[in-house]
């Protein structure tokens, strides 16, 4: 019987999956942080014979290529993808096996022009289909991340590789994609859950119940959002074939090192509750709370190579933080510190946290909505001021005077808004609100 062992990496929306009769396993898609996968392949007495890559992942840093060097197994890449190492290299059709386990190569082309699924078959049990980012739970993965010349082209691929996943397989075969847990990766309306089948996808998923390819692929171009800056580097270094990692806690520094990077302008980033930061912290800090999408906005904002500093309340929360950060290759911090922020400074900075109710009651409030362009055009507060969080560093001469209310949809956003307006100078107060409830406080909110 095919048992399939799910590894989730909530943080970037992603899942790997170990599948094994038993005792042989393949691994398919592993993240960076290879420990994970090789404790639970310990814990489960397996031999890993195989691991596979369904295609060049431009969201994270793969671990494929390691765990393969570790446990001695074949690693399968497509054969028409440029890399620097050595793999067995693979295409459509081809049939490879794992001890009880048939693995067959599936040519799904559309999130990446090389992407491949696989379907695992042990001939008494439903067969498992390994989408990647070709088929999710009720979309489809982005097309736009190869070239953006050849989005349209690769969203017609998409909608193809789709159908073709319909058309071949029974309704019975379980999907297990690696995108589309709230990843950037995701296109189109996601629908989640935990488990589907070819069957259920066939009555849930956007790219199955349009007929029409072309009314597919004009929507889903219509519909694709910005994603995170960081996306541009992760297929180089997948290329090159990422090596081993430290995840060792990077030695502290004393408080005089940390004014000294804040003041040379380097990224000194706080990772502690977002609430706690606004009632105190070091003032020149940004405020990135681990407890969120953490690498992925600090990745979006950060300079890519720039100095990088995290201060945490203490070590496991650093170390945390940097088992998240190998993952989009940045494989450790320039320095680190932890405790309390009494420990940095005896005049810690912060600012106002309010409500959607406190802002209805405040008088010529100035407002900034950092949310996305289409998070924006949905609804929104007339009259507030507009600049999306990934773009506000580059924006900050556009904003109005005064002291900014800044709000997003649950806080998140918001919160490192804040502390980048801080930063900057501003005078801030941050909605630590749920958009949802800016209605029911009495704001008027103007919708498409």
């Amino acid at each position: 019987m095919i048992q399939v062992d799910v590894i989730e990496t909530s943080e970037l929306g992603d899942r790997s999956y170990i599948a094994h009769d038993g005792s042989s396993a393949v691994v398919i898609d592993p993240q960076r942080d290879v420990d994970r996968v090789l404790g639970r392949l310990g814990e489960l007495g397996l031999s890993c014979v195989l691991v596979l890559e369904t295609h060049i992942h431009n969201d994270y840093v793969t671990g494929g290529y390691e765990l393969a060097r570790r446990t001695g197994a074949e690693y399968g890449v497509n054969r028409d993808d440029e890399v620097g190492f050595e793999r067995r290299p693979i295409g459509d059709g081809d049939e490879l096996t794992a001890g009880g386990l048939r693995v067959r190569v599936v040519a799904t082309p559309g999130h990446t022009d090389t992407h491949l699924a696989y379907v695992v078959e042990d001939g008494s049990s439903d067969p498992v289909v390994f989408t990647g980012g070709s088929l999710l739970f009720g979309s489809v993965g982005r097309t736009d991340l190869v070239d953006a010349a050849r989005t349209v082209e690769l969203t017609h691929a998409q909608y193809r590789s789709a159908h073709r996943l319909a058309h071949e397989l029974a309704d019975e075969v379980q999907v297990m994609p690696t995108h589309g847990f709230g990843s950037f990766c995701s296109a189109g309306s996601a629908t989640g859950g935990s488990a589907s089948t070819i069957g259920e996808q066939k009555k849930v998923n956007d790219a199955l119940l349009e007929p029409d390819e072309d009314a597919f692929v004009q929507r889903l171009v219509a519909g694709l959002t910005a994603y995170p800056a960081y996306y541009v580097h992760m297929g180089v270094l997948n290329r090159q074939g990422p090596g081993p990692v430290d995840l060792s806690v990077a030695e502290p520094v004393q408080a005089d090192e940390l004014h000294r990077r804040i003041s040379a302008g380097e990224w000194v980033v706080d990772l502690r509750d977002r609430t706690a930061y606004a009632a105190g912290h070091l003032a020149g800090t940004v405020s990135i709370d681990l407890s969120g999408q953490f690498t992925t906005y600090l990745g979006w904002l950060m300079p890519w190579g720039a100095p990088l500093t995290l201060i945490g309340e203490n070590q496991e929360q650093i170390a945390q933080a940097q088992r998240q950060l190998v993952r989009i290759g940045i494989d450790r911090p320039d320095a680190t510190a932890f405790g309390d922020v009494a420990a940095f400074t005896d005049e810690p900075a912060s600012y106002r946290k309010a409500s959607f109710e406190d802002l209805a009651r405040a008088t010529d409030a100035v407002v900034l909505d950092v949310r996305r362009d289409d998070e924006r055009a949905a609804s929104h507060l007339p009259g507030s001021a507009h600049l999306p969080l990934h773009r506000l560093l580059t924006g900050l001469d556009s904003l109005p005077p005064g002291e900014l209310w800044v709000h997003c949809v649950s806080g998140y956003r918001s919160s490192i808004a804040a502390s980048l307006l801080k930063r900057a100078g501003r005078q801030v107060v941050w909605v630590a609100d749920d958009y949802s409830n800016a209605e029911r406080a009495g704001l008027r909110v103007e919708r498409a």
